[in-house]
């Protein structure tokens, strides 16, 4: 369940916009984007059997990938 008081909780609206920016290769949304995953993308690194800084690069490579990839 998500925390009321939670920075990283943002309306539905407000991501889809983020989204849609980075898509068009806006460095600031992206970087919002990564910050808003931030939390969820160190807990997975545990559980990657290489370093947590190379774990780190690869899920957030892998994420914005996928931003890039996925169409509207």
């Amino acid at each position: 369940m998500e925390a009321e008081n939670d920075p990283r909780v943002i309306p539905d609206d407000e991501f889809l916009k983020l989204l849609h920016q980075a898509r068009q290769n806006d460095t600031e949304s992206t970087l919002k984007l990564i910050e808003l995953f931030k939390g969820d993308i160190m807990r997975v690194s545990k559980f990657i059997h290489t370093s947590e800084e190379d774990a780190v690069s690869d899920i957030i490579l892998e994420f914005l990938e996928m931003i890039k990839e996925r169409k509207e």
